[in-house]
């Protein structure tokens, strides 16, 4: 039993399009353009320029205004044609009328460069979908549409720009024909009131005519919709993000580090700035990776100029990469093909007469299997032909199949021109080493940024068994007390409900008890005053540690209630909290937190009482597992430490992942919990401890909504085979990678080919993750998983059906194992799917079966599917069911 899932691009030209709602091709390939305009307003003159001078290859029209170049019409009803995209450069009071006229004509799309304040109102209440308010607009080189406030027409290229400033949009413009980097979308989503980053994504990540993508972000809409546009943009291309104005809203840097930790979730790379986006742009639109190569690190270093030469390799080693290492049989064949005095050490110094030699050196280079990129520094020499030099260069760099070649030519009076001469030829081309070095270093970063968001999990699953029932019970008694902040010892006791070790400890209301208590543990023991209304005990001396005498504890609490009383007269005290005294160990951080445009984060550092001093924290997003707790450790310093060193054991890593882990838990299991924090957290070779913990929980009503979606344990549920078998039938998750490969291997040969209408004898690495790795929120795949004496699991079925770009259809396919065939698996798998299909909007489930596939014909058409030939192809039956 086998249906394919096929992968369609987007054509330019026959384009089908549903009537009387909105349809994305009527924005980014529209056949009919109005310009729907005010002349008083300025903006309206240079969108009509644009317009006319764009060379746009369908019918443009004018309502409102004369402008040369578009044809006139009265009004939007008198318009001959029915628009497929409208312009509306008109006042705020005047867009709710031309809206209302559009959609009565039939048009649904429309962009709002000016004022509006009540965009998506207006969009709900007219039915036309918009971008704005304060759109820059739209330009889509390859049918000539310039609908856009820019101050030159953008050339053809494969480079798209999707921005929230105007401003921005056209220095990136400008710089661009000065580079002579062209694009296949520009898109300026303004205000992000109506349609956002997410659509402009979606369509643009089916573009075959778009190699890389470059995102200004400001303000996101919803999280969620964005993080998975953004995930389904860079598995097939580069996603490159700047943001402004982060650290004016947060000078901690903490809301900065959670959106690049954000990004590099989805497989975007972010950059710091105007300067290093351009840089990627140069980059990533003109060169990339051989993706069969190596780790993308090894960067060789080749020029007439050793002071240059040295500052590239100087800033490769800074920026985190290795000098190539050229072994001897390379050095000696790039003396005998190039010639000269020079040691072949990388950097390789050719001397300043190297003249066209340069460029055979960077060829020869790029070909060796131990370089990843070439940087080939180019410092200006008298009496030098530098249009032969850079012919030769050019040369070299189109004629590299495997390493990327990066040139810097030095200088700016007579250089500047040369660059430009080598831009215009297709280079990669920089004016000075730091710059080609950094072009390489996005390179690589992007790699690893899509490889980790790609990466294959192993099969170990954490198996949660938390104690539910005692947090929400918990909680309901706090809420009920009028509080919002747990006690140390209440949020410490949610943590062990979860099955983080913490440190042992009693509740005193009173001195005496205390003292009690103390005894009752053994000394030594802390003292610390319990209170939800101070946050920061250790700042008003409300911890004490190593008391060895119950003499030590008395006075101990005396004089902490003494302290309280004149440095916090309005606090609440419920008493002391005595806990056994832990042995030291590496302190550590761990923190839930929540971000105004991403939501929750977990932070992972060194802790104590300096943590926020040692800017040692990585950040990620829930839901955690094994592999990506372990990522985020390493990102931090305090991953040195855990190793070990000197007179210190390695820490039990495995136990700080599932910590982290534990806490992600929390943060899926309860979207009202706001914070938590736990510091210290005590990691040695025997495990961790918690020793102090915080939790504050948010107003009643309001929800975290969580930017990747967690694992939907809901829909996990036994199945019994005909024969008598129970499986277990849940949604794949990334750790069954492993498991599908081998599922993937027992196929037969005709099952692969039902499946995937071609003959795999292995699916690739990066196919497997994009099938075990997906968005609950875009599509769902449910596996079959039988249970192996070992501990394994072993899958025998999948159903997975894909959210298309109108919303409400899906497509589906399903295979089973061979051995599984007549059990009722196929049904059970499909049962699944339709009835997870409605709760994700989903109204038609879709597929096509190749017309020779008479089992799956009959079995469609058992589960109430219609069937007719593909007018596409003779040779597939496209199949079609309401749910």
């Amino acid at each position: 039993m086998a249906m394919l899932r096929r992968t369609m691009s987007l054509s330019t030209t026959l384009i089908r399009r549903p009537a009387g709602r909105f349809h994305e091709e009527a924005l980014y390939r529209p056949r009919c353009v109005a310009l729907v305009a005010d002349p008083a307003l300025a903006i309206s003159a240079v969108l009509a320029a644009n317009l006319a001078a764009g060379g746009f290859k369908g019918s443009l029209f004018a309502v409102g205004m004369a402008a040369e170049g578009l044809m006139p019409a009265g009004s939007i009803a008198e318009l001959p044609e029915v628009p497929d995209l409208a312009v509306l450069s008109l006042a705020p009071e005047a867009l709710e009328g031309a809206m209302l006229a559009l959609a009565a004509r039939g048009c649904h799309a429309a962009i709002v460069p000016g004022q509006a304040p009540d965009l998506m109102a207006l969009s709900k209440r007219t039915g036309v979908r918009a971008l704005g308010q304060g759109s820059f607009g739209v330009c889509v080189p390859a049918i000539g549409l310039n609908a856009s406030l820019s101050h030159l027409t953008p050339r053809l290229g494969k480079l798209a720009l999707v921005c929230q400033s105007s401003a921005l949009a056209r220095a990136v413009l400008d710089w661009a024909e000065a580079e002579s980097v062209g694009f296949s979308h520009v898109i300026g989503i303004g205000g992000n009131a109506d349609l956002g980053f997410a659509h402009a994504l979606d369509w643009l990540s089916r573009d075959p005519g778009t190699a890389a993508i470059l995102l200004d972000l400001r303000r996101i809409k919803n999280r969620r919709v964005f993080i998975s546009a953004a995930r389904a943009a860079a598995r097939s291309r580069p996603v490159v993000a700047i943001r402004a104005g982060g650290r004016m809203d947060d000078p901690s840097g903490v809301t900065d580090a959670v959106m690049e930790a954000a990004l590099r979730r989805a497989g975007v790379l972010r950059v710091a700035g105007l300067d290093d986006l351009l840089s990627a742009a140069e980059t990533l639109a003109r060169v990339k990776l051989n993706p069969a190569g190596g780790p993308g690190d090894r960067i060789a270093v080749v020029g007439n100029a050793t002071g240059l030469g040295l500052m590239a390799a100087d800033a490769v080693l800074a920026g985190g990469a290795r000098l190539a290492e050229l072994p001897e049989a390379a050095l000696s064949a790039l003396r005998i093909g190039i010639g000269g005095g020079w040691t072949g050490r990388n950097p390789i110094t050719l001397g300043p007469r190297a003249g066209t030699t340069l460029g055979e050196a960077a060829s020869m280079l790029a070909g060796l299997p131990e370089v990843d990129a070439v940087i080939a520094v180019h410092a200006p020499v008298p009496g030098e032909d530098p249009v032969t030099v850079g012919a030769a260069l050019s040369a070299a760099a189109r004629a590299t199949r495997r390493a990327p070649v990066l040139v810097c030519w030095a200088g700016q009076q007579t250089a500047g021109a040369q660059r430009a001469a080598l831009a215009a030829a297709g280079l990669a081309v920089f004016p000075t080493p730091e710059a080609a070095v950094r072009g390489a270093l996005h390179l690589l970063h992007d790699r690893q940024n899509r490889a980790a968001a790609a990466e294959l999990p192993g099969r170990q699953v954490l198996a949660l068994r938390p104690d539910r029932a005692s947090v929400t019970a918990l909680f309901a008694r706090v809420r009920a007390e009028g509080r919002l902040s747990l006690t140390e010892d209440e949020a410490l006791s949610v943590l062990a409900a979860y099955g983080l070790p913490v440190v042992q400890g009693r509740v005193a209301q009173t001195v005496d008890q205390a003292v009690a208590a103390a005894a009752g543990l053994g000394f030594p023991v802390v003292l610390k005053l319990r209170s939800a209304e101070v946050a920061r005990k250790t700042e008003i001396g409300g911890v004490a540690l190593g008391l060895r005498s119950t003499i030590a504890v008395r006075e101990a609490a005396m004089a902490m209630i003494a302290r309280v009383k004149a440095e916090r007269p309005g606090a609440r005290l419920s008493g002391f909290l005595v806990q056994r005294q832990a042995m030291r160990a590496q302190e550590l951080r761990l923190r839930l937190g929540d971000d105004p445009m991403f939501g929750p984060h977990i932070g992972f550092g060194m802790g104590g009482t300096a943590a926020d001093l040692l800017e040692d924290e990585g950040f990620d997003l829930p839901p955690l597992n094994h592999t990506l707790a372990r990522a985020l450790i390493g990102r931090t310093r305090a991953a040195r430490l855990l190793a070990g060193y000197r007179d210190h054991k390695p820490v039990a890593m495995e136990a700080v992942v599932e910590a982290l882990v534990r806490l992600s838990q929390i943060a899926i299991d309860y979207p009202e919990v706001a914070t938590i924090g736990i510091n210290p957290l005590f990691a040695d070779a025997e495990g961790v401890l918690a020793v102090d913990a915080a939790l504050d929980l948010r107003p009643a009503g309001e929800r975290a909504l969580l930017a990747v979606p967690p694992y939907p344990e809901e829909w996990m549920a036994p199945w019994r085979s005909r024969g008598g078998e129970e499986l277990l039938v849940r949604p794949i998750r990334p750790e069954d990678a492993e498991a599908h490969a081998a599922f993937f291997r027992r196929l037969t040969p005709e099952d692969i080919r039902y499946r995937f209408f071609s003959q795999l004898r292995e699916l690739p690495r990066v196919q497997i993750a994009r099938m075990t790795q997906i968005d609950y929120d875009r599509e769902m795949a449910f596996v079959a998983i039988r249970p192996l004496a070992d501990g394994g699991e072993e899958m025998l079925g999948v159903s997975r059906l894909i959210r298309e770009p109108d919303g409400e259809t899906g497509e589906f396919a399903v295979v089973v194992d061979g051995s599984m065939k007549g059990q009722g698996l196929g049904r059970a798998l499909m049962q699944r799917l339709f009835d997870w299909a409605p709760e994700a909007g989903i109204r038609t489930v879709v597929g096509s079966v190749l017309a020779d596939n008479a089992p799956m014909l009959a079995f469609v058409k058992s589960l109430g599917f219609s069937v007719k030939r593909s007018p596409e192809d003779e040779d597939v039956v496209e199949a079609r069911r309401a749910v």
